[in-house]
């Protein structure tokens, strides 16, 4: 009977192959979404740990943020980007609720991030959301929550407008395009309140830099940013 089971699960992969999502090689009995070989490999930045890291220093001067980090560096063709194509554009959740639930556990560790209140994901507008059918960076935040334990809130802060692409924009225009894009739907929950802001990849910092603007403007008393990677 056993191994008959076997023969099925043996024909099921031959049919419906389950493929590491940052390299494409089949997944053995044991791994999820990502091949052990790959996670051993991905470019983990540490920034968990030290306080001034590049995420921070991005944003000093600009906003006034408590605590930045994001999990893995981002290059151009590397396994990050394939990881983060799959999640925001071949519906491959699981793999947002998989690298969040691996921030959470470094959050855990430090000492910045031990009073967050709300976890909130950087939102997309309506437009964007029926369009490609969910929001990538509400699956991030699903698994940070789920590993911190702390509440993930996306009624707090509103998309209000719908901006161009910041793919092809150079440093300026992405801030001019990032500009009153937010709002606070909720004033009170936040009042006092640390926030983690939750996005998918870092570049400039200028979409992070709206929402806790944002966010700050209507009485939350500190910001925190996590993400899957940081653009060097």
């Amino acid at each position: 009977m056993q191994m008959i089971s076997h023969w099925g699960r043996d024909l099921i992969s031959l049919l419906f192959p389950n493929l590491c999502n940052a390299c494409g090689t089949s997944l053995f009995h044991n791994e999820q979404l990502i091949c052990t070989k790959c996670l051993y490999d991905l470019p983990f930045t540490d920034y968990h740990v030290y306080q001034e890291n590049r995420v921070m220093k991005q944003l000093w001067g600009r906003v006034p943020i408590h605590a930045a980090m994001a999990l893995l560096y981002f290059r151009k063709g590397a396994k990050v980007q394939r990881l983060i194509h799959h999640l925001k554009y071949n519906k491959k959740t699981d793999v947002g609720i998989l690298l969040g639930n691996m921030i959470g556990e470094r959050l855990n560790l430090s000492s910045s991030y031990a009073d967050i209140d709300y976890i909130v994901p950087v939102p997309l507008h309506q437009r964007k959301l029926r369009s490609r059918g969910y929001n990538q960076s509400h699956f991030i935040a699903a698994g940070i929550a789920q590993a911190m334990n702390i509440p993930l809130n996306e009624q707090i802060l509103v998309r209000v407008v719908s901006t161009e692409s910041q793919t092809r924009k150079n440093r300026f225009s992405r801030y001019e395009n990032m500009k009153a894009v937010f709002k606070v739907a909720e004033q009170e929950p936040i009042r006092g309140k640390h926030i983690l802001l939750v996005d998918d990849v870092i570049t400039t910092g200028a979409t992070l830099e709206s929402c806790a603007n944002a966010l700050i403007h209507k009485g939350a008393l500190k910001i925190s940013i996590a993400a899957i990677a940081f653009a060097e």
